[in-house]
C-alpha cells in the first residue's frame, strides 16, 4: 500500500464510523441525497448512490480539504467545470490560469498532479491532491511549492499530468484533465 492508499482507507473508516452515530433521521436525509447523485458504471448504466455512499463521498472529500464533517446531508450542489487551464510550468515556476475567474463565493479549485512522467507517456491514473485554493480565488493559481512539498521539484523534460476540479461543500464538478511538459 502506497501512503496515499493509506490515506484514503483511513477517510473511509472514518466516514463509516461517523455514519454509524447517526440518527435515522440524519441517514434518511443521506438517503434521498444520494439518491439524488447520479453516477455512471464502466458500461454506462446510471446509478443512485446510498446514503452511506453520499455521506462517505462527500465527507471523506470534506476530510481530504480540511473542512468539518458534515452529520446533516446538505443541499445537492453541482457545480460546473473549469472551462479553460492554461499552464505555466518550468523547474522554478507552475502556475495554472483559469476561467473562470474568480470563482464564484464559497467554491474552491483544487489541484490534483501526477508524480512526473516520461514526456512521451499519454495517460496517467496516479493522481493526488497538491493544492486546494482559497475560496472564490482569482486565476492564476501558483502551484510550485505545493507541487514541490508532495511530489518533488519539477524536472525539465518530464510531463506532469493535471486534474482541475472546482469543489464547494463537498461536491465537485467534473475534471478538467491536461497535462505538460516540463519547460
Amino acid at each position: 500500500n502506497s501512503v496515499s492508499q493509506a490515506e484514503a482507507r483511513s477517510r473511509l473508516t472514518s466516514q463509516s464510523a461517523a455514519w454509524r452515530t447517526l440518527t435515522d433521521g440524519q441517514r434518511g436525509g443521506w438517503d434521498s441525497l444520494g439518491s439524488s447523485m447520479i453516477r455512471s458504471d464502466s458500461l454506462g448504466q446510471s446509478y443512485g448512490l446510498t446514503g452511506l455512499q453520499a455521506f462517505a463521498s462527500i465527507n471523506a472529500r470534506r476530510a481530504l480539504v480540511g473542512d468539518a464533517v458534515l452529520s446533516n446531508a446538505p443541499a445537492l450542489a453541482t457545480p460546473d467545470a473549469i472551462t479553460t487551464a492554461t499552464i505555466t510550468l518550468s523547474s522554478v515556476a507552475f502556475s495554472i490560469a483559469y476561467t473562470p475567474t474568480p470563482l464564484p463565493a464559497g467554491e474552491r479549485l483544487l489541484v490534483f498532479a501526477s508524480p512526473q512522467r516520461s514526456a512521451g507517456r499519454n495517460f496517467e491514473g496516479d493522481f493526488r491532491l497538491v493544492f486546494s485554493s482559497a475560496a472564490a480565488a482569482a486565476s492564476p493559481a501558483n502551484v510550485l511549492s505545493a507541487y514541490a512539498a508532495r511530489l518533488g521539484t519539477p524536472v525539465t523534460g518530464n510531463r506532469i499530468f493535471l486534474v482541475l476540479v472546482r469543489y464547494v461543500g463537498g461536491f465537485a464538478s467534473p475534471p478538467l484533465r491536461t497535462s505538460s511538459i516540463v519547460a
